[in-house]
């Protein structure tokens, strides 16, 4: 009992921890202003469409849940951290798009079995530290039939290199959690969900960030906004040459990446994996 006790206490644990990283610095700024139609390809990959029953899983502020509201769809928008949710309210009220928004983690879902049409997560479940447990609860609300969509950031993209530069730094993960960017690898989301879906279609892509200026704009556009790099960086304090040696060694990844030309600024591309499927019948 003891045993059973002490994992539910660190799981929350976990989980208080995971919902106050997005909840601090500004992730809203990241969606709306690096990958604005990113949520709107995964929509599309999966047809979603009018009177189609979505659920959006770790939706943030909505990228892929408002996109898919208004195609015609009913919508639940769901993620750990409420106060992404109500950036992700008034944004779909700007936009004259309805839908539900619900705190929820993606490792124990409040829905019950086949209870959307379309499941899918859009740079989001991929952050829940339990992989087996993420891909269970997808599987488990969506109808057989029905179709699984996810947008990753690949290991191998700018992002899972960016996660990478910070691993060095970042105290050691609590036992049990994966890296993110594995949700970028094919062979990784297709053992997670094996013979659970079939009609599995999976294709590296690539989205342009061409808002920064400069690589250290970059770093500091991630220092001060992004949960994830705000987290390692609180980690760091009290040590100046450590976080300058992050300074620097994050500045030189966006350096490294830069495709800009002569006065175009810094040129990003971030490679990631759509993936979409049906639920096996």
């Amino acid at each position: 009992m003891t045993n059973v006790m002490d994992t539910t206490q660190a799981d929350r644990a976990l989980k208080a921890k995971h919902r106050a990283m997005w909840a601090q610095g500004d992730y809203p700024a990241v969606a709306a202003e690096l990958i604005p139609g990113l949520g709107a390809v995964l929509v599309e990959a999966c047809g979603v469409g009018p009177g189609d029953r979505v659920l959006d899983v770790a939706a943030g502020t909505g990228n892929a849940a408002i996109p898919a509201a208004l195609a015609g769809a009913e919508v639940v928008a769901s993620d750990l951290t409420p106060e992404l949710l109500e950036t992700g309210r008034r944004l779909a009220e700007d936009r004259g798009a309805r839908l539900s928004w619900e705190t929820a983690d993606a490792e124990a879902l409040p829905y019950e079995d086949a209870s959307f049409d379309t499941v899918l997560s859009c740079v989001g479940v991929m952050f829940a530290p339990h992989h087996r447990a993420a891909a269970d609860e997808l599987l488990r609300v969506c109808r057989p039939g029905g179709t699984i969509g996810l947008v990753s950031w690949t290991p191998e993209g700018f992002i899972g290199r960016m996660l990478a530069t910070l691993k060095p730094y970042a105290p050691p993960p609590p036992p049990g959690a994966q890296p993110p960017p594995l949700w970028g690898d094919e062979n990784h989301v297709r053992e997670l969900l094996g013979d659970r879906i079939s009609d599995v279609t999976a294709e590296r892509r690539t989205v342009v960030v061409d808002r920064l200026a400069s690589p250290e704009e970059f770093r500091d556009f991630f220092k001060t906004r992004y949960g994830p790099v705000m987290s390692v960086y609180a980690s760091l304090a009290g040590d100046p040459d450590r976080t300058a040696a992050l300074d620097r060694d994050l500045a030189d990844l966006g350096r490294r990446h830069d495709r800009g030309g002569e006065g175009e600024g810094t040129v990003l591309v971030w490679e990631y994996l759509l993936f979409t499927a049906r639920r096996a019948v």
